[in-house]
């Protein structure tokens, strides 16, 4: 991987992450389209820690208050109905099913998951499935409505990411809006929810940095960097956008770039 893929690839990382757009297929097609190598689920893995230091920067009051107000819970039984308190239970909570099915598939999503028919569909039946949850959704429920019950379907909802075309964010989003939370308080849990499952998986894909010629540390690191402080600015467009705007310029965009990849592929132009 040359240095200009390295950064273009961050940024792009930095960029998709957050939207419900699948930072995962972006770097898989984008890569293709130039004919550069696929950079592989460990690349992946390892820029987003990037994006999600981005989140633990952001979001860095919520996250020591809720942390600070859990661990105290745990020896002082008053403080347990505490909404931070609670918050920690289901971020633990929500993690669960990604860490079990991203462990026991590990190898289906690190080779025949990486399709570009898969991703091209993914891109529009899960676009469709956001434009509908966006669209009719109640979005009423806040984040002193959420429980244990809820806190696992979203965590549920995370775990289809692992099909590159799903998106992280959009799929838990998505959950979110079905379940009836409002677009903010589905969003902000939603990259909450991301920091155990991606900084896990993460530090256990980095093991398989260098193990081909093409990926390499020095690369990656700089990608993973970029993706830091492209990642934090989103974030905040993304909120910003949220209290006045929908997600269907996401859905939109979504079923057109699935169209796209399905169309060059047909063509030949790209190859799954």
């Amino acid at each position: 991987m040359s240095w200009f893929e390295s950064i273009f690839l961050g940024v792009v990382q930095g960029l998709t992450e957050f939207l419900p757009i699948s930072s995962s297929a972006h770097l898989l097609i984008l890569s293709q389209l130039f004919g550069w190598e696929d950079p592989g689920a460990a690349f992946t893995a390892v820029t987003q820690i990037g994006t999600e230091a981005a989140v633990v920067v952001y979001f860095r009051k919520d996250i020591w208050r809720i942390m600070s107000v859990w661990s105290r819970s745990l020896v002082t039984p008053d403080l347990r109905s505490n909404l931070d308190a609670r918050m920690g239970w289901y971020v633990i909570i929500g993690s669960i099913p990604i860490a079990v099915i991203g462990f026991t598939f590990a190898h289906q999503i690190e080779t025949s998951a990486r399709n570009l028919w898969l991703v091209g569909v993914m891109l529009i039946v899960f676009g469709i499935f956001l434009g509908l949850a966006d669209r009719f959704g109640r979005k009423v429920k806040t984040f002193d409505q959420l429980n244990v019950r809820d806190g696992l379907l979203f965590g549920f909802g995370q775990a289809l990411a692992l099909i590159p075309g799903v998106s992280r964010s959009g799929a838990t989003i998505t959950t979110g809006l079905v379940l009836g939370y409002d677009r903010i308080t589905a969003t902000r849990y939603a990259f909450l929810l991301a920091i155990p499952a991606v900084l896990g998986s993460g530090i256990y894909e980095a093991r398989k940095i260098g193990d081909d010629s093409y990926v390499s540390w020095g690369p990656t690191i700089l990608a993973t960097v970029i993706a830091f402080f492209v990642g934090l600015g989103v974030i905040a467009w993304l909120l910003r956008w949220l209290t006045t705007r929908t997600y269907v310029p996401f859905v939109i965009y979504r079923v057109v770039v699935g169209s796209l990849v399905l169309v060059l592929l047909s063509m030949g132009v790209l190859v799954s």
